[in-house]
């Protein structure tokens, strides 16, 4: 629902700028066109590299990954979620997936708040589009943080 008032809020204001100069909407929606195109080609780098890499490794590996318990399997968690990144509506059922294989909650806590907040493997693409200096200021802090919501969790759960 939330993504159709976007859209809806979003041709308004599109039909209102054209209406107000036609030209200068044209030009936004070129240099839009060219972002966007000049997008594609990190982003399915990025979802082909996680697809591999949650391909090759067999499901058996990931749970024993997330089995390790104390502060080295939870370490070894939030740099696995950190490398790797996913969007929520694909981590979620993985993490859902890795309970019914023995992992603990409070690594998937973990593995979870790193995976959807810090990314290593989409830094370059962060990079270049934000500059460095911001990449790893968010990356860092989001790292950070990352760690305080898993322990947290371990905590409450």
């Amino acid at each position: 629902m939330l993504s159709l008032a976007l859209v809806a809020i979003t041709v308004l204001a599109l039909a209102i700028s054209q209406a107000k100069d036609p030209e200068r909407t044209r030009q936004a929606l070129r240099i839009a066109r060219r972002s966007f195109v000049a997008l594609i080609p990190g982003l399915l780098g990025m979802t082909a590299l996680v697809g591999l890499v949650l391909a090759a490794l067999p499901p058996q590996v990931l749970s024993d990954l997330f089995r390790h318990d104390g502060p080295l399997g939870f370490l070894l968690v939030t740099v696995a979620g950190a490398v790797v990144t996913m969007p929520a509506p694909v981590a979620f059922p993985l993490a859902g997936s890795l309970v019914k294989m023995g992992a603990s909650l409070s690594s998937m806590a973990a593995f979870i708040t790193t995976l959807t907040m810090v990314g290593l493997v989409t830094a370059p693409l962060e990079a270049a589009y934000f500059g460095r200096r911001f990449t790893i200021w968010r990356q860092g802090l989001s790292f950070i943080l990352a760690v305080g919501i898993g322990v947290a969790m371990g905590v409450v759960l």
